[in-house]
């Protein structure tokens, strides 16, 4: 007979803000005094903004401190080292959506990957602007499938009801896996969860629509995808991460599609399993990713 064990629930800090002396000292000094165990910590400093940039997971020193521990923590580092700063625990599964249109190659990428148990969260919705993937979702993944028909007329009105669906199930981390509508400036702004963007090109190079195209009328000798945070500004949000292949004169642009459509599924199941596991860090428009 076997007994199953459980990794013990760690704190997960990701902090930024001035960069001063002695800081990494008073933030591990800190996590020592309390009876923490420091696990992981790795740190980055922008020097030419000034900014310090840390990622640190400890073990609280006791199981039922945790919360306390967290509260302590996030007050010293906001008001004694003036850091912005987002706390979580390595147990924790945030509530995501799925947005798709249409293209299903990252969105099923996701999914089995979610069910393969890859991705540590709840998938509890999955939205699209048409039918498609009403079947597969409701009846091979179990998840909730809204569909949400957009058209210029409806736009505002779809998006009100995304933005309802949000709230009502908590969702605090959104996947575009190849929605191919632009969530509006306001929608966005209003948002309370970020919003993960594959875009089917190495932006910021042949940003909009059918860069594959765009590629191939240049002669690339490389093609990309690019996961980032999507902004009110479109494709310009901060690039968690990015891939390439190799092409020729020989690729046709179907060939650039499939190759491409590889790398999106790659790159985007990336930087949401890095969000998840609290490894990316978004200040101005760049990103730090701890890997």
């Amino acid at each position: 007979m076997t007994t199953e064990t459980h990794a013990p629930t760690t704190l997960i800090a990701l902090l930024h803000g001035p960069d001063t002396p002695g800081i990494v000292a008073r933030t591990a000094g800190w996590i020592y005094e309390n009876g923490g165990n420091i696990l992981h910590a790795d740190q980055h400093c922008d020097i030419q903004a000034g900014v310090f940039i840390q990622r640190i997971e400890w073990q609280p020193s006791h199981p039922d401190a945790i919360a306390a521990e967290s509260a302590r923590f996030y007050a010293h580092a906001t008001t004694r080292l003036g850091m912005t700063v987002r706390i979580a625990r390595s147990t924790d599964r945030p509530r995501v959506a799925v947005l798709v249109s249409k293209q299903g190659h990252a969105y099923h990428d996701l999914m089995l990957r979610w069910l393969a148990g890859e991705l540590p969260c709840e998938i509890r919705l999955v939205v699209s602007n048409h039918a498609t993937w009403e079947h597969a979702t409701r009846e091979h993944y179990h998840v909730p499938f809204h569909h949400i028909p957009v058209t210029p007329g409806t736009k505002t009105k779809a998006e009100a009801q995304l933005e309802a669906l949000l709230n009502a199930h908590g969702i605090q981390l959104v996947v575009m896996a190849r929605y191919m509508q632009i969530l509006s400036e306001d929608f966005l702004r209003r948002a309370s969860a970020p919003v993960i963007n594959i875009h089917h090109s190495f932006l910021p190079a042949f940003a909009g629509a059918r860069p594959y195209h765009q590629a191939h009328a240049r002669g690339v000798k490389l093609i990309g995808a690019t996961a980032h945070y999507a902004t009110p500004v479109l494709d310009e949000g901060p690039i968690i991460h990015q891939a390439v292949a190799a092409v020729s004169h020989r690729h046709d642009v179907n060939d650039l599609v499939r190759r491409g459509q590889d790398l999106e599924k790659q790159v985007l199941a990336q930087a949401v399993n890095w969000h998840l596991q609290n490894r990316v860090l978004a200040y101005g428009n760049k990103t730090v990713v701890f890997e």
